[in-house]
C-alpha cells in the first residue's frame, strides 16, 4: 500500500502551464461562418478548445413507453451535429447526470463523427460508493457508455463536498489516485482534473497539496458567473474570483460550469434586462453571462447545458462574434448582480437535480425553478396590498399546479434531509421548500 504523499502525487502536466501564461486565443473557422468560433490554446498540451462547450446535463427529455423521462435521443442528435459543424467541440457529461442517462446519449450522438473532431469530458462520480471495486467499474462502464477508448479530459467529481475526510476516502485510501495515474500513463486519460464545490478552506488545502507538489492538476472545473463572482449564495460557496485567482496564479486552466446559474441568468428580471437593452440592444441577457466569463483569459472553456435548438444557435453566435467585456460593462454586472441579491428573493438552485429523487416524491427542483420565474416574470404577489394582486395571486397558484403536480409540491415535504448532502449549492433545501409553502398557503389563505 502507498502512502499518503504517494497517492496524492498525480504527476500532472499542469505545473508546466504556470510558465506559459494565460491561455491563448485564437479564431478558427466554423461550417455555417467561416473564421468565426473562439477557440482557446491549452498551454500545456495545445488542444485548440471552442470557448463553449456543450455541457450534457440538461439533454431534452421525452415520455417513453413506461411514462417515466428519458433522452430524446433524435433530438441530441441533431444537437450534437449542429455543434459540431459550427465548432463546438468539448462535450462534458457525468454517469450520474440525469438519472444515469447522459452518457449513453453523448455516445450515441457523438460516435457518429471522427472521434479525434471533439473532446470529450467525464467524470468519476462516485458519491454513493466509492470502494476501488465499484468506483473502477464506474470508471470502466463510461468507455462503454461513451464508446471510446480514451478520455481527453477526465474530473475527479466535485471535490469539497465533505472536506478532505471525503477526498481522501474517494479517492486516496482506496488507490483510486494510484489507479488513475497508471491509466494517464497508458493513455487513456490525457488530462486529469476536478471539478469544485465546497468552502473556502477545502479549495485552499487542495490548493496547498498542489504548491507542495503532492496534487498536480491538469484543469480544474469551477462555477462562475457574474452573480458568483463576489456574491456566492450558500453556506460553503466559495466566490469565484477567488478560486479564479487562485488558480490563474497557479497557471491552472480553467473550465467553467453555470455561466448562467441555471438559467437564472439567461431569464433575468424585467427591470435588469431593460438596463442590459439600453446598453446594448442586440445583446441578450444570456450573450452578457457568456462575455464575463470569456473575457478572463485563464478560462479554457464555458460550459452550456443546451435543451434545445434555440439556445444552442444563439450560443454558436455568441462565439462565433465573440466579444470581451471592458471593465465599466464588468461594472455594469456588477451593479446587475448587487440589485439582484437586494430585490429579487430567488432560490439560488441551478436544476442540477443531484437531490433527486425524493425518497418522498417532491420535485424539489420544479418548486424552485417555479418559484424564481413567477419572481423573474414579475408575477409575484408580495402583499395584499399590491396592485393587480388577486390577478398575480391567481396566477402564481394556476401556474404552479401545472408546473408541478400537487402530490409533488413543497408542502409534502417532511425536512427528513435525505437532499443536503447531495446540493452542491449547498441550499437549506427544506427550509427552502417550507418558505415555498408557506408563501402559497398564504396565497390560498389570503393572509399574505
Amino acid at each position: 500500500m502507498m502512502n499518503r504523499r504517494e497517492f496524492l502525487s498525480l504527476g500532472g502536466a499542469a505545473a508546466l502551464a504556470a510558465a506559459c501564461g494565460p491561455l491563448a486565443t485564437k479564431k478558427d473557422k466554423a461550417a455555417s461562418d467561416p473564421g468565426s468560433m473562439e477557440y482557446r490554446i491549452n498551454p500545456v498540451n495545445g488542444d485548440k478548445i471552442s470557448l463553449i462547450g456543450f455541457g450534457c446535463m440538461r439533454w431534452p427529455m421525452v415520455k417513453g413507453p413506461d411514462g417515466k423521462d428519458v433522452i430524446d435521443q433524435e433530438a441530441v442528435n441533431e444537437m450534437v451535429d449542429y455543434a459540431l459543424a459550427n465548432g463546438i467541440n468539448y462535450f462534458d457529461t457525468s454517469p450520474v447526470y440525469l438519472q444515469g442517462q447522459s452518457e449513453a446519449a453523448a455516445g450515441a450522438a457523438l460516435s457518429r463523427h471522427p472521434r479525434e473532431s471533439y473532446y470529450l469530458a467525464t467524470k468519476l462520480s462516485n458519491f454513493s460508493d466509492h470502494s476501488a471495486q465499484a468506483s473502477i467499474e464506474m470508471y470502466r462502464e463510461s468507455f462503454r457508455q461513451l464508446r471510446t477508448d480514451y478520455f481527453d479530459y477526465y474530473l475527479l467529481h466535485s471535490i469539497g463536498r465533505g472536506g478532505s475526510r471525503a477526498f481522501m476516502s474517494r479517492y486516496a485510501e482506496n488507490g483510486l489516485l494510484d489507479f488513475l495515474r497508471k491509466e494517464k500513463a497508458a493513455g487513456r486519460i490525457r488530462n486529469l482534473g476536478f471539478s469544485f464545490h465546497g468552502a473556502r478552506s477545502e479549495f485552499d488545502y487542495f490548493m496547498e497539496l498542489f504548491d507542495r507538489g503532492e496534487l498536480l492538476w491538469d484543469f480544474c472545473q469551477i462555477e462562475m458567473n457574474y452573480v458568483d463572482w463576489k456574491h456566492a449564495d450558500g453556506v460553503r460557496n466559495v466566490n469565484a474570483d477567488y478560486l479564479y485567482e487562485q488558480l490563474d496564479r497557479r497557471g491552472i486552466p480553467i473550465v467553467i460550469m453555470e455561466p448562467l446559474l441555471g438559467g437564472r441568468l439567461a431569464r433575468v428580471p424585467a427591470g435588469i434586462l431593460r438596463q442590459m437593452k439600453e446598453r446594448e440592444p442586440d445583446s441578450s441577457a444570456a450573450a452578457w453571462a457568456f462575455r464575463f466569463c470569456g473575457s478572463y483569459p485563464r478560462v479554457l472553456c464555458i460550459l452550456s447545458g443546451m435543451t434545445d435548438m434555440d439556445p444552442l444557435v444563439e450560443n454558436v453566435n455568441t462565439f462565433s462574434h465573440f466579444r470581451p467585456l471592458d471593465q465599466s460593462q464588468r461594472d455594469f454586472l456588477e451593479d446587475m448582480a448587487v440589485e439582484m441579491m437586494e430585490k429579487y428573493p430567488l432560490v439560488n438552485c441551478t436544476d442540477c437535480k443531484y437531490c433527486m429523487p425524493c425518497p418522498w416524491g417532491i420535485d424539489i427542483p420544479g418548486v424552485f425553478q417555479h418559484y424564481n420565474r413567477c419572481i423573474t416574470e414579475g408575477s409575484y404577489a408580495s402583499s395584499a396590498s399590491q396592485k393587480d394582486y388577486h390577478r398575480l395571486k391567481r396566477a402564481y397558484l394556476v401556474s404552479y399546479d401545472r408546473a408541478v403536480e400537487r402530490i409533488r409540491q413543497a408542502d409534502h415535504c417532511i425536512s427528513c434531509g435525505e437532499c443536503l448532502s447531495h446540493c452542491p449549492q449547498s441550499i437549506a433545501i427544506p427550509a427552502q421548500l417550507r418558505r415555498i409553502a408557506k408563501y402559497v398557503e398564504s396565497l390560498k389563505q389570503d393572509t399574505l
